[in-house]
Formats: C-alpha cells, sequence, structure tokens
C-alpha cells in the first residue's frame, strides 16, 4: 500500500505539471530589430576655393642702424632723446663730440685757402707779363687746389661732430654718454626707422604652388612687388589684434637647412606715428594669413573625417561602407580638400565607427537632420 500511495502521488504530480503548461499561454512575439549601425553621412559637393596660407614670423625693422664715431673727442652735448626708446626725427642732432679742434683746423684750412688765393692771384699776373715761367704759375695753382681741399675735408671733419640719422626712428640702444671721450670707429647706439616693419615668412614647396609671390624680375627695379595681401595677428594686453601688410618680395633662395623660401612682409607705420591705429612693435611674433590662389572643381570636408592621413569612410549606392583613399591637397584646421579620389555627389560618413570594415551594411541620415 506505502508504494501504491508514493506512486500514486508521482503521477500525480507529472499529471498536473503536464495540464498546466498546456494551458500557459504562449509568450507574446516582439518584432525582429535592424541592427544595422545608423550613420550620418555628408554628400559631396564641388566648390572654388580661395585659399589662405599661414606662417610664422618676427616683426624687424627694414632699416637699422649701428651709429659709430666718425671723429675723436669728448661727447660734450647729447640728446635727451637718445635713450633706449626715444623716437627721432630724421636730421635731428642726437648728440655732439666736441668741436673745437675742428673749428680750429677748418679756420686754419680758409686762412691758407686766403694766402694760397693770393700766391695764385700774383703768379697769374706776374705770369702774363712773362715775369714768371708757366711752371712757377702751374704750382701755384696746385698749391691752391690743395688748399681748397684741406679746407673742404676741415669742414667736413667739423660737420662730423654732429651725430644724427636721415631718417625719422627710434633708438633701440645707447652704448656712450655725455663726457666720454670717443674715437673713429666707437659704437655710439643703434636706431631703426619706423616708415616700415618687415616680417620674413617661411613658406614651404607646397605653400608656394597656392600663392602668387612676386617673381625676381618683378623686384628688379625698385626692389619690392605688390604681392599678395597679408593679414597679421598677435595677442595684445590679452586680446587679438590685427595688422594689414602686404608680401613684396621673397629671398630668392631656399634654406638649405629647412628647405623653406621665405617671403617678406611689409607693414606701414608699425608704431603708428602717424595714425591711430594700434603699434606693432618690433620683435613682436606673429601669425601671419596670406592670401591665396583660387582653385575650381575642388571638394571641401571637415578635416576630422579624414582617418589617418588621407582615408575616407564612404557609402555605397547600395548603403554598405566603402573605405578608400582620397588625394587631399591642402588642410586648415577645420577643413580638407580633395582633388581626387572622390567625385560630388558620392556619401561619406561623418559619424565616427570605431569597427568600419568594407562591406558593412548601414542605415544613413544626413548630417545636421
Amino acid at each position: 500500500m506505502r508504494i501504491l500511495t508514493i506512486l500514486g502521488i508521482l503521477i500525480f504530480a507529472v499529471a498536473g505539471v503536464v495540464v498546466m503548461s498546456t494551458l500557459r499561454p504562449d509568450p507574446p512575439k516582439k518584432e525582429r530589430l535592424d541592427l544595422d549601425p545608423l550613420v550620418e553621412v555628408l554628400v559631396l559637393e564641388a566648390m572654388t576655393a580661395k585659399f589662405e596660407i599661414s606662417s610664422h614670423g618676427t616683426v624687424k625693422p627694414r632699416t637699422e642702424t649701428t651709429l659709430s664715431a666718425e671723429v675723436s673727442g669728448t661727447i660734450s652735448e647729447i640728446s635727451p632723446k637718445f635713450v633706449a626708446g626715444g623716437v627721432i626725427q630724421a636730421g635731428e642732432v642726437l648728440m655732439r663730440i666736441d668741436p673745437t679742434n675742428y673749428d680750429v683746423a677748418l679756420r686754419q684750412a680758409e686762412a691758407l685757402v686766403t694766402q694760397r688765393q693770393i700766391e695764385h692771384d700774383g703768379a697769374k699776373k706776374l705770369q702774363s707779363q712773362g715775369y714768371r715761367a708757366e711752371s712757377e704759375y702751374a704750382s701755384a695753382v696746385a698749391a691752391l687746389a690743395s688748399a681748397r681741399a684741406e679746407q673742404v675735408r676741415a669742414q667736413r671733419n667739423l660737420e662730423r661732430t654732429y651725430v644724427r640719422v636721415p631718417y625719422e626712428g627710434i633708438v633701440r640702444s645707447k652704448n656712450t654718454d655725455l663726457g666720454e671721450y670717443v674715437s673713429a670707429g666707437t659704437p655710439l647706439g643703434v636706431v631703426f626707422a619706423t616708415d616700415f616693419a618687415e616680417i620674413r615668412l617661411p613658406l614651404t614647396d607646397h605653400d608656394l604652388a597656392y600663392i602668387d609671390l612676386p617673381d625676381t624680375a618683378d623686384v628688379a627695379g625698385t626692389g619690392e612687388a605688390a604681392g599678395p595681401r597679408v593679414r597679421l595677428s598677435a595677442r595684445q594686453k590679452g586680446r587679438e589684434v590685427e595688422w594689414p601688410a602686404r608680401i613684396v618680395r621673397t629671398e630668392g633662395v631656399v634654406d638649405e637647412k629647412s628647405r623653406v623660401t621665405y617671403a617678406v612682409a611689409r607693414v606701414k607705420d608699425p608704431y603708428q606715428l602717424h595714425g591711430d591705429g594700434v603699434p606693432l612693435p618690433v620683435g613682436t611674433f606673429v601669425t601671419a594669413t596670406i592670401e591665396g590662389t583660387v582653385v575650381e572643381n575642388i571638394i571641401q570636408i571637415p578635416r576630422g573625417i579624414v582617418r589617418g592621413t588621407n582615408e575616407l569612410v564612404f557609402v555605397n549606392a547600395e548603403d554598405k561602407i566603402d573605405i578608400r583613399n582620397v588625394d587631399i591637397v591642402r588642410s586648415d584646421a577645420n577643413n580638407a580638400y580633395i582633388s581626387g579620389g572622390a567625385a560630388p555627389g558620392e556619401r561619406v560618413v561623418v559619424t565616427v565607427l570605431e569597427s568600419a570594415i568594407d562591406g558593412l551594411k548601414v542605415r544613413t541620415t544626413m548630417a545636421g537632420d
């Protein structure tokens, strides 16, 4: 009886489980989800691009002069403007060397000329009357000419006691002061002109393909030409400031070490002595944006979608990934420009795909939608 009871319980339990499983409703069916990745695409378009070439350089004066004493003596006068940073006018006397000895020498030369002139006139009169030989008259003529030359030399030495420059400028450094004795050739200071400043801008061979620089023949006559416009920029007092400039020439050689060509940009009145703009001091490190040439039928894309150096991810007509290389002719901080390997109307992926492989099926949406 005990065994029959246990078997009955087991049979009843199994039958219950079977009955309950048959009575349970089927689970709801879910729709199959499309697991193909969704990517944003950009349709390529041809355009006409005007390139801008970036370079850097330091502002330097076009004309800079190291002043040296032309005669010996003690500095007897010095201009209060002859200090580092002082602004000077063209022809202004910056300092004077004691002129006493040179003034005396000039007076002696003038007296000698007067004496030689009297002797010359007397010799000429006697020679015309037949009392003097031709050789004696010629000697008087030579003596007068020598005296006059000495007078010119003395006059020039007296003028050299004044130290000045023939242009408006700024004093960079001062090497001497009042009361110091100087000899001919002693450095007195350094000044530079403020009419123009120049910036040497290094350009690679690739850059040169997109800039219309002046040729050597263009600058042969005047040493300058009207080249591309340049926008200079630098930070001053916490803000970005810009100045207009222009390429006026190239240095005509390729640097043997860096393999770059230097173009020279010129900016007028950098210290704004005759204007009301922001001064551009000599020594400022500037960024130069040079006006480039116009290129037609080129494709512009965001630089961030380029993989490696020149690889793009396309989506073909079957909505499958197609990875290939393109010809990037130029790129800047934001964009890259394609001249080959892609065609207008093609779709390029702008979404970052971690595992993009050729032939991968994708769903697409237009970038910006």
